[in-house]
This record gives C-alpha cells, structure tokens and sequence, in this order.
C-alpha cells in the first residue's frame, strides 16, 4: 500500500518555500487547467477595535499571495478564495480580505474574494448529519484548504479538517457544538463532501492555547503540504507535540476513512519532523474544583465559580471567554466576591448554593431558565454576548468588572510581539 506524502519544509521566502513543499508533495499533480479552484484560508475573525495580534490565529497573506502566484504561473485561471468569518454582529469577510491585502490578487491575477456567509448554502447529509455548506465550496472542482498550525482549546489542534468547518453557515457551526453529537465527531464529516485535492498547513506561526489572539504565539518556519488532508493534520500535529492517536477528531476520522494516524503511515519528505516539533499547549490548567483557571487561585480570588467551558460552547462566545475572565479579574479588590458562579454553552446547569448566578449567552439562558438552584439569574443573552452588557450587569451587583482593563490587557497581547523576534506584520499583507 502506497504510504501518503506529506512535504515539510522551512519557511524562508513564500514563494521559494512553497514551491519546494508543493514540488515534493507533487502537490497540483491531481489538478487540470479549467478547474475551478477555490482556496479556503483560515480567516476564521478579526478586530477594528482593538489591536489584534494575528500571529498564528490567521493564515499568514504572503502564503497565500504565493500560492496564488504558482497557480497562475501553473496556467490557472478560475481561482477562488472563499471564507465564513465570525459575524460578531455581522459577517466581516470582504473588510478581512482588504486588510489582508487580497485585493491586489483580485487585481493582478483576477482572483474573485468571496465570504461564504453573504452566499448561499446548502443542505447535505454528511453521514447522518444534516449541514449545510457553501454553495461555492461544493461547486469547486478543486479546493486548496490552507489552515494555520496551531493549537485549539476544544479539539487540542486545528489544522486541515478543521479548517473545513468554515464551509458551514452559522446555524450548522451552532450544531457542531450541541448537546448530542460532540463537536470532535461532527466537523469531520465535511471534507467528505469537499472536493478537497491539497492542504497546505501554514506553519510561519504556531499558537499554543488557540485558537484566538489571547493564546500565544510562536515563529516556527514551516509548512506543511500533502494531497491527503489526513496525513497532513498527523504530521502537523506531530510539529505542535501532540500525537495525532491522542487527538478525538483525527482518531474518528481515520476510522471512518481507513487512514492512519500513525506517522510512520506517512512517507514525510524534506525537514526531520522530530526535529522541528515544538510542543505547544492547548489547554487553560483549571482549578480541581472547578472554580476558575489556575490564575484565579494564585491571586486569592474566593466568591466566583466560573466553569471551564465544554465543546457546546460555540466560536463566539469562546472568543468572549478570555476577556470575561480578564474583566472579573478586574473587579478583584482583594476581597471575596458576592457568591457568584458562571456557566456557560449548552449543558452547564446551575449548582446549588450560590447567590447569583451569571448565564453567559444566551445558550446558558435558555437551558437555565427554570433552573430551581438559581438564586439570582444575571442573564447575559446575546449570541454571543456584549461585554458592555456584562460590564453592566455586573456593575449594577456591586461586581465592578472594568472594560476598560480589557483593553489594557489587548494592547499588552499585542504588543509582545516584537519585530525583532521575527513578529513581522508585512506577512499578512500582500507585497
């Protein structure tokens, strides 16, 4: 049995290293010149607000303006680059694509920019589950699936199939992270209904604790590149430390597929993989009662119970997770705070005991509306939630959470990242 190829090289200058990782990999080999292409980077939110560090967190522009510049080289002429980004309120697709740059593709090379949440979608049954994907994703011929190396606080990596999750419209990513079906046995399903014929893992960065601007980021210089989706997320999630046996959805979907997540399955040609793995971890270490992260102990904080959140808890409000802990630890004067717990998702119900009780969004609201342990309901309803709204909230209980602190807190993630340190921002512009 042929063992699948997956490339792995250093990252030096875009164009030079992706054309090595696709000529080793034989990368286009499968694709004819009327395809139509669509590339899927992951563009998965951005901030125009606050400063937003997208080390790591975003597919990085100058890998995908030099795939984009092979493609066209190669003589292809129907490209595509297609992405669902958070709608925090509203989708943000295009003002991403402009900020990255993409526009000078559109220009150059005639590329069409396309957020899948402003298109239409369809329903399909992906093995016994009914989603519903991009029209422009399933009308591909070819999809080029370019995710980004790292870590992610539900699934322990994003990588190749999950980045395909962001071919569903908002209700279907709603349904990933539901009560019945978890979120590691649902998103799988999707490349099976993808004309995917190449990922390429962009491995510039990598981010421990992701999938958002609040984990931390590392340069690494690789990437990763391979026909087989699945070969390529078991080296990728060999690069961040972690065996791909160990990781639910990888496990899952080799057993649905009749691959392997065993890495000497896969034929691994250019870099030593031992030799460029980096372990990044993809977890907040929680207290053994469950009261809060690690962070809330060490400072003395009593009072507050906030329950780690689950896989029900969807993109939107995990992106709100961090910075509601951030506000609370605002709030800490040192003294115990009022008897307060926070639940969150789709299966955490309220405890017995506590004073006040804190839903945040409004999936915990829904759930806990006649919940009898409740004292006090602080009902934070939105999908996700507002912070100002919690700020708020709060502040009316005497919990006096500072927003403004928050912001402290963004600059200070932002501003950790040094030039010099290789945090270069021009990479996720298009030169």
């Amino acid at each position: 049995m042929t063992k699948p190829v997956v490339s792995v090289v250093k990252f030096d200058e875009a164009y030079k290293s992706l054309r090595l990782a696709l000529d080793l990999c034989d990368g286009l080999k499968e694709f004819n010149k009327g395809d139509k292409i669509l590339i899927k980077p992951n563009l998965v939110a951005w901030d125009f607000d606050l400063p937003f560090p997208p080390y790591g967190v975003v597919t990085t522009s100058a890998v995908i303006g030099a795939l984009v510049r092979i493609l066209a080289e190669e003589g292809f002429t129907d490209i595509t680059i297609g992405e669902a980004p958070l709608m925090i309120p509203k989708t943000v697709g295009q003002a991403m694509y402009k900020v990255l740059g993409y526009g000078k593709l559109q220009e150059k090379y005639g590329v069409k920019l396309v957020d899948f949440n402003e298109e239409q979608f369809v329903k399909v049954n992906c093995g016994g589950l009914e989603l519903s994907l991009a029209e422009k994703a399933l009308e591909a011929d070819k999809i080029i699936n370019v995710p980004v190396l790292k870590t992610h606080n539900q699934t322990k990596v994003s990588l190749g199939l999950k980045n395909l999750k962001g071919c569903l419209n908002r209700k279907s990513k709603m349904f990933c992270h539901g009560t019945e079906t978890d979120l590691n046995y649902t998103f799988p399903h999707v490349i099976e209904k993808l004309p995917v014929a190449l990922t390429i893992i962009d491995g510039v960065f990598g981010l421990a604790k992701g999938p958002g601007p609040t984990g931390k980021a590392e340069r690494l210089n690789l990437l990763v590149a391979s026909r087989d989706t699945l070969a390529g997320d078991v080296v990728g999630a060999a690069l961040l430390g972690y065996q791909a046996a160990e990781v639910e959805h990888l496990a899952y979907f080799a057993g649905r597929s009749g691959g392997s997540v065993d890495l000497k399955d896969v034929e691994m040609l250019g870099e030593d993989v031992s030799g460029c793995s980096k372990f990044l971890d993809y977890d907040w270490e929680w207290t053994e009662d469950d009261t809060g992260p690690e962070g809330y102990a060490k400072r003395g904080i009593t009072g507050l119970a906030v329950r780690k959140y689950d896989n029900t808890l969807c993109t939107g409000c995990s992106m709100l997770f961090n910075p509601m802990l951030i506000m609370f630890m605002s709030a800490f004067r040192g003294k115990p705070f009022p008897n307060i717990e926070v639940v969150s998702g789709k299966k955490q119900k309220a405890s017995p005991g506590f004073d006040r009780t804190v839903l945040f969004g409004r999936c915990a609201c829904i759930l806990n509306k006649d919940n009898p342990n409740i004292k006090k309901a602080i009902p934070i309803k939105g999908c996700p939630p507002d912070l100002m709204e919690f700020e708020k909230a709060m502040r009316a209980e005497g919990v006096m959470c500072d927003y403004k602190e928050f912001v402290k807190y963004r600059h200070y993630i932002f501003s950790r990242y040094k030039a010099e340190e290789g945090f270069d921002l021009g990479l996720y512009k298009i030169q």
